[in-house]
């Protein structure tokens, strides 16, 4: 197998590359010397007969399966920005560390790449952004480079006659007619005679044509099928439009298993970008296209009626919708005044507005009042739980934005400001009542639980080890054997999008968790742990991998910090009840459905923004630990604590939550806390945002506590890179850095506020003594006149943790190298001789053992007896030195 080929840098566009996107590669390839470029293909015969022809003899193009993915590290990405439509490229985007850089000139979307650098201009074409970068850098192109960065203008432009052409078109073109640019060559490329088979296409569009009056504009929706592919099928469309002087059109062609749809609009009333990407596709207000997989001419046609219905439509404003006056709540009231206001009228969600004013600050909800008064905090002002997050909009905005916001992005009310003043609301019950006449009106792609399930199989098999994705096969089936849904669900699912390693498998059925459990074991030869209470168990399969199966459940909780109580719910309620939305994510694996992603929390858009967010206001007063797992996965994954998520963390602390935990929760968050790789930067986030205190106000970090715990931090990474034994407890390291300075008769207030074990408070109390009576004796050790084996047994009787802790603690240099070679070296030495070799060489057994065998060791490690001929001579001469003493003793 030939060896793959390194690239370092590499340029790509969108599948199904139109000669815009050749263009723009091409012209990228003049800003990115040595650049591989990847072609992604077309379905456009001219072009793949281009490209093949013509381009890759000219330029650095290479298949993707020539390269090496993993030697990838800067991706630009030209005439798209959307991960979805680069599937070509998509295990570049696992590797670490990968810089990306974007050029384009279509609208904003969800799943824009994020991105080091990005180029975005409202143009007419991409290829026009990196002509304008080029000439800015001053770079010249030759005369072949010209014609095809002029051919992708022309296309995309129209030959300079769309609508969405803007004067640096022209501009851009103007220039590469200097450079050499060929109109000649593009005119041939650009023109195109039909064959019989394609005229035979023509005319069947022709014969499906309907115009339809949708709200005085003709729109025209026409259709065909084959099954086979209709190459240069947009041009069918502009001749059509042409032929028959039409100005707006959606042209359906399936071919195949897939319905090709290509729209165009000369009417400034008609975005047919904006329809396109709501069916997966995309493009700008005068021309665009989508791809459709798995629908019939049918259901495509009524999506379109109900996306014409929302957008063709400038007399239907929110004005015409929204209810007014609104009924509101000024900012300074309570949680049971709004309870009281939404049972009088009725109202689901009621608008916060700032206090004499009619300007909306926040939205609450009635069920999020209802738990917080479940949680005897009626008299707590709303600004605490309001919701921060939402949208408004103007009382002339059109319909389409109305059902972005309530059917996509799960906005159940909407308030309508002009200016600053609240004039207005809609809710989810006001949009659903005006189309209830046209329940088929609403389009596919806007109800929310469709477009929250992408499939990630793929992702998942690059990512998990195949005997997880055996598993996870095996539990699918037995969930279709036993007609249940069965899903992997929260931080598993999380890190395969995160590319990070985790094999702590957690399955949540839609059934009864423990039977399933016990079938599971049955079926792989395992056992089970069963917790008939929480409806959960646990399997241990042969090879030591265990198996979390729960029963979909609900959570509810009796009273603040309470544990909770049980009941049997769906997946969605299931998800709910978890701590941020980045782990209220589920993975279907029953077969047919195999990969799906169930997010119904938008917890995939909060992965890509880096983003810690709460599922519900109530969620730290529920569970005030849940502060302690959040500060834990922004630190690990380097996210952020988002806006809302920070002010209720500030209000749980304000009200004092903490103090309500059991010390052994806290103690359990602590622990997990200090076994990341990072613990350090979350104790002191946590010092930061006033926890340490809220556990007990002894914990507090001065600078002091703050120099140890940094210390302790850098000898514990040395100390874990060396791979010695014994292995470290982290937490009691840690611990020793946080109470340092803590009176001794002050120290069980935090143990006992941790809840440690009579065990586990003996055992750091000894420590703590242990610690101090060595540090008093390094103090008097001095290198080069005190002897190795004096430090050996200093640090001989205290644990490693201790060890560690006066390592991290000694400012003298000469004291932490030596007591690093104790722990990589002296700890380490072991004697030549044993208690039975002192036996064979006469020396009666007794307590005298242990002091020669000691002194022994000193002499080893001091050089004086390295060799056990040696060692056994000094023995002899120590039982004669030590019998004398010992008799003594023995007869006193």
């Amino acid at each position: 197998m030939p060896e793959k080929i390194k690239a370092p840098i590499v340029i790509t566009a969108h599948a199904n590359a139109d000669f815009d996107a050749l263009g723009a590669m091409v012209a990228a390839s003049k800003l990115y010397p040595g650049a591989v470029l990847i072609f992604p293909g077309s379905q456009e015969s001219n072009l793949r007969n281009f490209f093949i022809e013509s381009t890759t003899y000219l330029f650095n193009f290479k298949p993707f399966k020539d390269i090496d993915p993993e030697s990838v590290e800067l991706l630009v990405v030209v005439d798209t920005r959307q991960r979805s439509r680069i599937p070509h490229v998509r295990p570049v985007l696992d590797n670490d560390g990968l810089r990306i850089h974007l050029y384009d000139h279509h609208p904003d979307s969800e799943e824009d790449l994020p991105a080091e650098k990005v180029v975005v201009r409202d143009w007419g074409s991409t290829t026009t952004i990196i002509v304008h970068e080029i000439r800015e850098q001053g770079l010249s192109l030759n005369a072949e480079e010209a014609t095809l960065l002029g051919v992708g203008i022309y296309e995309d432009t129209g030959s300079f006659g769309f609508n969405t052409t803007t004067p640096e078109d022209f501009e851009a073109a103007g220039w590469l007619k200097s450079q050499g640019m060929n109109l000649e060559v593009i005119a041939d490329l650009l023109s195109h005679d039909l064959s019989a088979v394609q005229v035979t296409y023509l005319g069947e569009l022709f014969k499906n044509a309907k115009t339809y009056d949708i709200h005085g504009i003709d729109v025209v929706i026409t259709e065909m099928s084959t099954d086979k592919f209709v190459p240069d099928f947009a041009l069918l469309v502009h001749k059509l439009m042409d032929m028959e002087k039409i100005k707006v059109v959606f042209a359906l062609g399936r071919m195949a298993d897939r319905i090709h749809l290509v729209a165009r609009s000369k009417s400034p009333d008609v975005n047919v970008g904006r329809i396109c990407a709501s069916l997966g596709g995309g493009g700008h207000d005068s021309a665009a296209s989508a791809t459709i997989k798995d629908r019939t001419l049918a259901e495509v046609r009524d999506d379109l009626f109900a996306l014409f219905y929302s957008q063709i439509n400038p007399q239907i404003v929110v004005e015409s919708l929204m209810s007014r006056p609104p009924v509101v709540i000024e900012s300074n009231k309570t949680i049971a005044d709004a309870v009281e206001l939404m049972t009088r009228y009725g109202l689901k969600d009621v608008p916060v507005v700032k206090g004499g004013t009619m300007r909306c600050i926040g939205i609450i909800g009635h069920k999020i009042a209802d738990k917080a008064l479940s949680h005897h905090l009626g008299e707590v002002g709303l600004s605490e739980y309001m919701t921060r997050n939402f949208e408004t909009v103007e009382s002339k905005t059109d319909l389409y934005r109305v059902m972005e916001i309530i059917l996509n992005n799960r906005q159940r009310m909407l308030p309508v400001a002009d200016g600053e003043n609240l004039v207005g609301v809609i809710t989810r019950t006001d949009l659903m009542n005006m189309l209830i006449e046209e329940p088929a009106r609403i389009p596919d792609s806007l109800m929310p639980d469709r477009r929250r399930e992408r499939n990630i199989a793929a992702q998942a098999r690059n990512r998990l080890p195949q005997r997880m994705l055996d598993l996870l096969k095996e539990a699918g089936d037995l969930g279709a054997e036993l007609d249940w849904e069965v899903y992997a669900v929260g931080g598993f699912v999380r890190d395969i999008l995160l590319g990070r390693p985790n094999l702590d498998l957690d399955l949540v059925v839609e059934g009864d968790g423990i039977v399933f459990a016990k079938r599971f074991a049955k079926k792989l030869g395992g056992r089970v742990k069963a917790h008939s209470k929480f409806k959960t168990a646990l399997v241990i399969l042969e090879d030591g991998q265990r198996v979390d199966v729960a029963t979909a459940r609900l959570e509810y909780y009796e009273y603040p910090a309470a544990l909770p109580t049980v009941e049997l719910s769906s997946i969605k309620m299931d998800l709910y009840r978890r701590d941020f939305t980045i782990n209220a994510l589920a993975l279907r694996i029953n077969p047919g459905r195999f990969g799906q992603l169930v997010d119904f929390f938008g917890a995939d858009r909060d992965i890509r923004n880096r983003t810690i967010r709460v599922l519900h206001s109530l969620s730290f007063v529920e569970d005030p630990t849940r502060i302690l797992r959040a500060i834990r996965f922004e630190r690990r994954f380097d996210f952020q604590i988002g806006g809302q998520t920070m002010r209720l963390i500030k209000n749980a602390l304000n009200l004092k939550l903490f103090s309500k935990l059991s010390g052994t929760r806290v103690m359990h968050e602590l622990q997990l806390i200090m076994n990341e790789d990072d613990p350090l930067s979350c104790l002191l986030r946590m010092q930061e945002l006033g926890i340490m205190e809220a556990i007990h106000p002894l914990l507090s970090l001065d600078r002091d506590r703050i120099q140890i715990l940094t210390e302790l931090a850098k000898v514990h990474n040395w100390y874990k890179l060396l791979y010695l034994e014994p292995s470290v407890i982290p937490w009691k390291l840690y611990i020793l850095g946080m109470t340092m300075g803590i009176k001794r008769e002050d120290i069980g207030q935090v143990t006992k506020r941790l809840h440690f074990t009579q065990k586990e408070e003996r055992d750091f109390f000894q420590l703590r003594d242990m610690i101090g009576e060595a540090l008093m004796k390094l103090m008097g050790w001095k290198e080069g006149r005190s002897k190795l084996s004096r430090l050996y047994q200093i640090l001989h009787p205290v644990p490693v943790e201790g060890v560690l802790f006066l390592m991290a603690r000694s400012r003298k240099e000469y004291i932490r190298r030596n007591i690093s070679q104790y722990l990589a070296r002296l700890q380490y030495i072991e004697i030549d001789v044993n208690g039975k070799d002192l036996k064979n060489i006469g020396i009666e057994p007794g307590p005298i053992y242990t002091a020669i065998l000691d002194k022994l060791m000193i002499a080893k490690i001091d050089g004086r007896a390295e060799t056990r001929h040696e060692q056994l001579n000094l023995a002899k001469r120590l039982n004669r030195e030590l019998a004398a003493s010992f008799i003594e003793k023995s007869e006193d």
